[in-house]
């Protein structure tokens, strides 16, 4: 279908996860539901059916081996590691034994039975309150509709087989779907559905190609054949670009590859400011292969390194000796650099196999993170001695998340100690000065932020849960994620008192949250006296420019503005002002 050029331009907003603008022609993707019907079998059939099982399960992981290869040799093996996690499905003996049992139990066909099990994995991920968690709920359900095409012998998608250039625009895009796509033909694409998180979006991004995701309804309102532009930069997809938009995009993108071009110079660069104060710029990470990223951005270490990945997605949990090889070799990576692991924060909504479920009202604000850790010390101490016998690189830290108060702080260094007297005890080589740190992200701790200064090292607020638990907002509540707002005053005061109570006990205070990577609150940031920001390593380029734009001096004038301020759009404009006087180019 083809239009006509005097259609309305109409757009459509979403969420911004690949850079880039894209223009052409789309090509509808309708969602792809999987018929699987339910039928008896005979228990003489069983056996046959446990063998369409595995050779499904032996094809799939063959398939995900190849896109790991292609995806390897086109944009590198860290990216290719995200179907780990997809290796992990077929391979997870959990899962497996609970199809078989089913099998036997209920007398129903296996790819039934297998989509059954599988749906209840996904959503129990789907409801943890971790938003890159919560996304390896789409995980499970990408290796399902591989495993079940291929026990119904259905052939690839349709549209992954495309000759001519398009625009792709569909309900959801599995990483599966991205990473067989041929990028040639693919000039962007736009989804109904996902988040910035998504291993979607992660790919769209290593692979180049605009994307723009959570459009909510753009499936129901387009048809392949119209003419689209995607502006992976600001979130929009445009049906029909009037000539006028059509100008202002290809100057958008001359300006971008401009900025492009000179933020590949600064990865040798210090992010020091004007007037000569250094900020440490560190990287987020989520598994070890991402550890690749941290020097190629420029980052100086890891200042966030999430350790759940370990616990999820098996059937035992991890011990103490793999955790210690895992730790020890991204310490080794990033030297003499640090690397500030987190304890892991499970418990509650995030149970790994091999730990006993409970129910909880609200298991946000429940038995998790560390206060599972005190309840489980078993579990807690093999972790803890595995990060101290990996701190004898000379480079590793330690933080606990979720701390509320003093004696939780106490209970968990307490904890500590006993580790480093066992290990001592054992004559087992460990980092005796290793730095130990708090995670700020309760009111709570930032409200007591002076008596935890006394018994760590540094403070590292986690602005995510610092800021829906001061306003009482879930911030993946599509409902009230308006009133989720980085620059409230209440925030702003919170941030301030963790910051002077660092500094007033000679600690070091930084920011490993989403605020940190938001160009536009990064002034504010500085004028707190934040030392450290950590954010994901592809930003660590911008927010390195950003911070050698400005001065201390300004920055702290700006927070004085903005202490006399009283609602959150009016701070948010005194920090876009002052974004917009230095680095305009990057947040235009």
């Amino acid at each position: 279908m083809t239009t006509d050029d005097t259609k309305a331009e109409t757009r459509f907003f979403g969420l911004a996860v690949s850079p880039g603008i894209a223009r052409g022609t789309v090509h509808v993707v309708r969602d792809e539901a999987e018929d699987v019907a339910r039928y008896h079998i005979e228990p003489s059939e069983i056996a046959n059916e446990i063998g369409r099982f595995e050779t499904a399960l032996i094809q799939t992981r063959a398939q995900i081996l190849e896109m790991q290869q292609k995806i390897a040799e086109a944009i590198g093996a860290k990216d290719a590691g995200i179907f780990d996690a997809h290796l992990l499905v077929v391979e997870d003996r959990t899962l497996i034994d609970e199809v078989l049992r089913r099998l036997e139990g209920d007398l129903c066909n296996v790819d039934y039975v297998f989509q059954e099990v599988a749906k209840h994995y996904a959503d129990t991920l789907s409801k943890i309150d971790d938003p890159y968690l919560r996304e390896r709920a789409l995980d499970i359900q990408d290796v399902t509709r591989r495993v079940v095409r291929n026990l119904q012998g259905k052939a690839q998608k349709a549209f992954l087989a495309l000759s001519d250039p398009h625009i792709l625009v569909a309900h959801n895009i599995t990483p599966s779907d991205t990473a067989t796509m041929d990028r040639k033909q693919v000039l962007g694409f736009a989804t109904d559905l996902g988040s910035r998180t998504s291993h979607t979006a992660i790919m769209a991004r290593s692979m180049n190609i605009p994307a723009v995701v959570g459009l909510h309804n753009a499936t129901e309102k387009l048809e392949t054949g119209h003419e689209v532009l995607v502006d992976g930069y600001n979130g929009l997809l445009i049906l029909n670009p009037t000539p006028d938009t059509l100008w202002h995009y290809g100057e958008l993108k001359h300006r971008k590859e401009q900025v492009a071009e000179q933020l590949t110079g600064l990865r040798e660069t210090k992010s020091t400011t004007r007037d000569g104060r250094h900020i440490v710029l560190s990287a987020n990470i989520e598994l070890p292969n991402d550890v690749e990223s941290v020097a190629q951005n420029g980052a100086e270490g890891i200042g966030l390194y999430r350790t759940e990945f370990l616990y999820l997605n098996r059937a035992t949990l991890p011990t103490e000796e793999e955790q210690y090889q895992t730790y020890r070799k991204v310490a080794e990576h990033v030297a003499p650099h640090p690397l500030i692991i987190r304890t892991f924060d499970l418990g509650g909504d995030k149970i790994a196999c091999g730990m006993e479920a409970f129910d909880e009202q609200n298991p946000f604000m429940g038995l998790r993170a560390i206060r599972f850790c005190l309840e489980n010390l078993d579990i807690f101490k093999a972790q803890l001695r595995a990060i101290l016998r990996a701190s004898s690189t000379g480079n590793l830290k330690i933080m606990f998340p979720m701390i509320s108060g003093l004696d939780e702080l106490r209970r968990a260094i307490g904890v500590l100690d006993e580790c480093k007297a066992e290990l001592k005890r054992e004559r087992v080589a460990f980092g005796s000065a290793t730095e130990v740190g708090a995670m700020i992200e309760i009111p709570s701790a930032a409200l007591c932020a002076d008596a935890l200064a006394r018994e760590v090292d540094f403070f590292s607020i986690g602005t995510n849960d610092l800021i829906q638990y001061a306003l009482a907002v879930d911030r993946v509540n599509e409902r009230i994620a308006n009133l989720y707002e980085p620059a409230h005053p209440a925030v702003l005061r919170l941030l301030k008192m963790v910051s002077d109570a660092a500094h007033r006990h000679d600690i070091w205070a930084g920011v490993c949250g989403e605020m940190a990577g938001d160009l536009t609150m990064v002034p504010l940031l500085l004028g707190l006296g934040m030392d450290e920001l950590s954010v994901s390593a592809s930003l660590v380029p911008r927010v390195k420019r950003v911070v050698q734009s400005l001065s201390i001096p300004e920055c702290e004038k700006l927070v004085t503005a903005a202490l006399e301020l009283t609602t959150p759009a009016e701070i948010l404009a005194r920090c876009t002002e002052v974004a917009r006087q230095h680095y305009a180019d990057l947040i235009s």
